[in-house]
């Protein structure tokens, strides 16, 4: 049994990129960049009017001004300013040669069809200068950003309907248990539903991968060992639950390596989610996640989702967030790291979930982050800061 720090080192140190795609700008939401995102302009790419108004010289404000034209956004102007001359000019157009600030219309009195005056003491330059956000040839968006639609405006800006990006990778989802059935089916005595296969499934796709669902597979060695071979050959990735403890029908583990899966460790000090399996066989990984759908939900957050993460390429591998815990907490022991189901009150402070069990499913559904409780810490004092993981 390992602690759980050595076992996410040894899971990300394995994660190697599977490989590069193009996709089109239209279809890379949520994908991440292979390639940093340089400027092919300046932004602005010239001095702008940053609001609607009258260029003119910031030293003539107080003269009547002559209207020399009007300029819309996407002309250019016609006249350069001189002495107690402007020109009308809406948001977002080219400032004419001469003009060192932006009058607000609201600011500004007609005289004449031809002349304006300025009504108030002074004025801001109101002007978008040229290369004041981003310069040409500078890098806007770096290699290894999960691209999300602010990022896609940025991307068309400079240029990009095409994009490299990483591979999604296929995860078989396994899940072992002759007491399973589907959710179609009404459990008999002694038969659960199968949760488990739909909440890791689930969680794949929040991460964009690709998951596969291989079904659920009788606790037979014959018929576990089938299912791993096939889910090895066809995927990048199988996770497989149930079948990694220590009971007379826990055989997962025996035939991984049967199949020259080479195990890297099979238990974490961590709880929930002690029973949880780590392999490699040539360039796919095996994951076995223990039976109970909380101890599943927790592992995959903080183990396998920052593996998948890792191996798409992506920079951004977790979301902690530092807060103050709301109550006391405490627990009877302290031998492993526990990860604690919690929600956030409108104060903006942690407050842990009572579950019954890592087979409490409903629990978690209240459940906004996670935060760990180190080994040999017994208690949290209300008003102590977590670090708390969103989920």
């Amino acid at each position: 049994m390992i602690l759980f720090e050595e076992a996410l080192k040894l899971v990300l140190h394995n994660a190697n990129i599977i490989d590069i795609e193009s996709v089109k700008l239209i279809d890379s939401l949520n994908r991440v960049l292979a390639h940093d995102i340089i400027s092919d302009i300046d932004m602005p790419p010239f001095n702008k009017s940053a609001v609607d108004g009258y260029a003119c010289k910031i030293s003539d404000i107080h003269n009547n001004l002559e209207v020399l034209e009007t300029i819309a956004a996407g002309a250019l102007p016609k006249y350069n300013i001189s002495h107690s001359q402007c020109s009308k000019i809406m948001t977002g157009a080219m400032l004419p040669v001469g003009a060192d600030c932006v009058i607000m219309v609201e600011h500004v009195e007609k005289i004449n069809e031809k002349h304006i005056r300025f009504t108030k003491e002074k004025t801001g330059v109101n002007i978008a200068y040229k290369a004041e956000d981003i310069k040409k040839g500078s890098i806007v968006i770096n290699k290894g950003t999960l691209i999300k639609p602010q990022h896609i405006a940025l991307i068309a800006s400079v240029g990009y309907p095409e994009l490299k990006v990483y591979k999604q990778p296929k995860v078989a989802v396994l899940t072992t248990g002759s007491e399973l059935v589907e959710p179609n089916v009404i459990p008999s005595l002694g038969q659960i539903r199968n949760s488990n296969a739909w909440q890791i499934y689930s969680q794949i796709q929040r991460v964009n991968a690709i998951p596969v669902y291989f079904g659920i597979i009788e606790d037979t060695e014959e018929k576990i060992d089938f299912a791993i071979k096939k889910a090895i050959a066809e995927n990048d990735i199988v996770i497989l639950t149930g079948g990694v403890s220590m009971g007379d029908f826990d055989f997962v583990p025996k035939i991984l390596k049967q199949n020259n899966v080479n195990l890297l460790f099979e238990k974490i000090k961590i709880q929930p989610g002690k029973p949880t399996v780590f392999g490699i066989h040539n360039k796919s990984y095996i994951f076995g996640l223990p039976g109970n759908p909380v101890s599943s939900f927790v592992v995959f957050e903080v183990l396998v989702k920052p593996f998948l993460q890792k191996l798409m390429g992506s920079i951004e591998l977790q979301n902690n967030l530092l807060l103050p815990i709301g109550v006391d907490f405490k627990r009877s022991k302290a031998d492993r790291l526990h990860w604690v189901p919690s929600k956030i009150n409108q104060k903006g402070e942690v407050i842990p979930i009572e579950y019954h069990g890592s087979a409490h499913v409903s629990s978690i559904c209240d459940a906004d982050v996670i935060f760990p409780v180190n080994i040999d810490v017994f208690e949290i004092k209300k008003g102590d800061i977590v670090n708390v993981r969103q989920i």
